[in-house]
């Protein structure tokens, strides 16, 4: 007979790992935050990952837009250069 998985033993430990499964710490899970200086240290914190998050979004862009503008380039040198002759009789 096929055995149980066992169930964790806290729930509200359970949820928090639902809800936010990286472990992040959640103030507003089981209490509010009432300190106005610990959400704006949040915020804070968030705006400063969003912004690094941007501008790698922004390398990216670039690497692929390089690629394509090399691959463009080959394809263009490819297609200009003489083909290459395989019977040498003719």
């Amino acid at each position: 007979m096929a055995q149980q998985p066992e169930l964790p033993k806290d729930w509200l430990e359970f949820m928090q790992k639902m809800w936010n499964p990286m472990s992040f710490p959640m103030p507003g899970m089981a209490m509010p935050t009432a300190n106005t200086g610990e959400v704006e240290k949040k915020i804070a914190e968030l705006k400063a990952v969003e912004n690094w998050l941007t501008m790698q979004v922004g390398f990216l862009q670039m690497t692929v837009k390089t690629l394509e503008m090399q691959k463009a380039a080959l394809e263009s040198l490819a297609a200009a250069a003489p083909k290459a002759n395989p019977d040498p009789k003719k």
